[in-house]
């Protein structure tokens, strides 16, 4: 059997996992120095922005392609094999056009999409405000609904692949770091990772997979082959009305301006996210003054949030690739058994299931 050892359980860890898992010559070990779910994928609101997103063509769109098919099919996988529920809005999201020049791109995309057998509408204010009387339409130029796009919890789909894969077998170490790397020389210019150093000792592999985000720098770094990820803050809010507003048998995620206003139910809604960059290469310290601005952008287009209970606020920083685009997927350069998956940004949860496909290619394929 092949050893596989993957490095970082968030949402991409545990996709990764749970799709490998399915190989039954595979034995998989998955080591995380915190419990599943935390950092970046803690943080996200779990918006799926794929068919309504501005990509077209190449590998980024054939990712979000890729991973709006295979959710259809892996929510439903899941509840069934582990009994959970996971919370999945199949509403739709409705991007708000707020100036007259970003029209025609968007009437323009609906084609596109609509030639790949992909759907979008593109709505006047009036169809806007009689699907959404919540809104406040004054700087509203038009709506685009993409029905085929979707929201969920980043957390409990974590948790849900983590036990999918334990139940097909996976082996997960959580409280557990990975402090160092043994490889040796293939040729002039391949290496062959052997194992991995923990806190419970030496582990050979046959396979290493490094989807630790943020911590991935320094694992590379100990390749010898370092691939820079910087981290990038994002800020939330959760909210509470006394009843949810709206038509209550259409509840969809409204993005304004990059402000996303995800709908839960009872009232509850999920608003963010603020994009926050480290100043001068420091730590990267939560705005609240940020924090307001993007509540008060979301007021402005969702005027009844503006008297919501504010449950809770959070943040978690995401991991951005460096000098190249995001994610980082495929093989470390130099080695030959070694994939990154890692430096997802702001589309950890919507890459999760292409990218853990790719890792699953990259494997079977060799």
């Amino acid at each position: 059997m092949s050893k596989i050892a993957i490095v970082g359980c968030g949402v991409i860890g545990a996709a990764i996992a749970y799709e490998l898992s399915q190989i039954p010559e595979l034995e998989i070990t998955v080591f995380d120095k915190q419990a599943p779910g935390q950092a970046a994928t803690g943080a996200a609101l779990g918006i799926l922005v794929g068919i309504v997103s501005q990509k077209i063509k190449g590998r980024n769109w054939q990712l979000r392609q890729n991973s709006v098919q295979r959710y259809e099919s892996l929510i439903p996988e899941l509840e069934n094999l582990t009994g959970l529920q996971i919370p999945f809005n199949r509403q739709g999201i409705i991007m708000l056009c707020l100036t007259e020049e970003d029209l025609p791109k968007w009437q323009n995309l609906a084609k596109i999409r609509a030639a790949a057998g992909w759907n979008l509408e593109i709505w006047d204010v009036a169809q806007l405000q009689a699907r959404c009387p919540q809104l406040n339409c004054e700087k509203v130029i038009a709506a685009i609904y993409s029905p085929q796009d979707r929201q969920l919890d980043p957390v409990a789909l974590t948790q849900a692949l983590v036990a999918g894969a334990t139940k097909n077998g996976v082996n997960f170490q959580f409280g557990v770091n990975v402090i160092g790397t043994d490889f040796n020389n293939v040729s002039d210019t391949m290496r062959c990772c052997q194992s991995i150093q923990t806190d419970l000792g030496k582990i050979d592999v046959d396979w290493l997979i490094i989807s630790a985000g943020l911590g991935s720098l320094d694992l590379t770094k100990n390749l010898q082959q370092p691939i820079d990820i910087q981290p990038v803050l994002g800020q939330a809010l959760h909210l509470k009305l006394e009843q949810s507003m709206g038509l209550p048998d259409f509840q969809p995620v409204i993005t304004g301006d990059d402000v996303h206003v995800a709908p839960l139910g009872k009232g509850e809604y999920w608003v963010g996210a603020t994009v926050e960059f480290p100043q001068n290469g420091g730590e990267i310290i939560a705005n609240g003054d940020y924090l307001e601005a993007v509540r008060q952008q979301a007021i402005a287009f969702f005027p009844a949030l503006a008297n919501a209970e504010i449950l809770k606020t959070w943040s978690g920083l995401r991991p951005r690739p460096e000098g190249r685009p995001a994610p980082v997927i495929g093989n470390l350069p130099g080695f030959n058994n070694v994939l990154l998956a890692t430096g997802h940004y702001r589309n950890g949860i919507l890459l999760a299931p292409a990218t853990a496909q790719a890792i699953r290619q990259a494997i079977v394929f060799v």
